[in-house]
């Protein structure tokens, strides 16, 4: 990864699967002027009001504004690895922006309406995942995407979209799976901390 912003990696960067999708069907819509930082600042931007919308309830726009911010996650990812754009700033502050996003709605959504184990569960490994990467940049390692934590990421999404669903439809079916899914998130949460502990410790 590049020491300061802005400046490339000379060797190009691993890809996952999904960045292959981005670089071929999502990517070529955005201008290379657009940044990976761009698209992190403008999700630290838009969390508040994607917040304030599902806490006024207005789900008709808080459920999709929720997902494209969710989608910009992928996005500026992908985009950092496809474009050889991955930054030191990137690196640091796209997690915290996604931890941002993901905690604000479990406190909101979580907590009121499933249950408030299963948010502080949620909400404590989100911080040790932020707390475990600043000890990471401390003894000078490089914070790298894992398999486990997209994983974790992308269930986590679909445990929010699914709890959004049941709040706008009522639908019971939608409740429980928000919980699994928000359980199956917990297990790849601690399957992402445990790798990172053994790679990087």
């Amino acid at each position: 990864m590049s020491e300061i912003q802005g400046v490339k990696n000379q060797n190009l960067p691993e890809l996952f699967w999904h960045d292959y999708l981005f670089k071929h069907l999502v990517l070529p819509f955005f201008p290379r002027f657009i940044k990976p930082n761009h698209i992190t600042i403008f999700r630290f931007l838009a969390t508040p009001f994607v917040f304030w919308l599902l806490y006024v309830e207005n789900y008709k726009w808080g459920i999709p504004a929720f997902f494209v911010l969710a989608f910009t996650d992928a996005l500026d990812g992908s985009m950092a690895r496809v474009r050889n754009h991955i930054t030191e700033w990137g690196t640091i502050y796209d997690p915290v922006a996604d931890k941002i996003l993901i905690g604000s709605v479990v406190i909101l959504l979580v907590f009121h309406h499933l249950n408030i184990y299963l948010a502080a569960a949620l909400v404590a490994l989100e911080a040790a995942h932020l707390i475990g990467g600043l000890v990471i940049k401390m003894r000078g390692g490089k914070i790298k995407a894992l398999f486990w934590g997209k994983i974790k990421m992308v269930s986590q999404v679909i445990a929010v979209m699914s709890l959004l669903i049941f709040l706008q439809t009522g639908s019971a079916f939608f409740n429980y799976a928000s919980a699994a899914v928000f359980c199956a998130a917990i297990f790849f949460s601690v399957a992402s901390i445990v790798v990172h502990g053994f790679r990087d410790f």
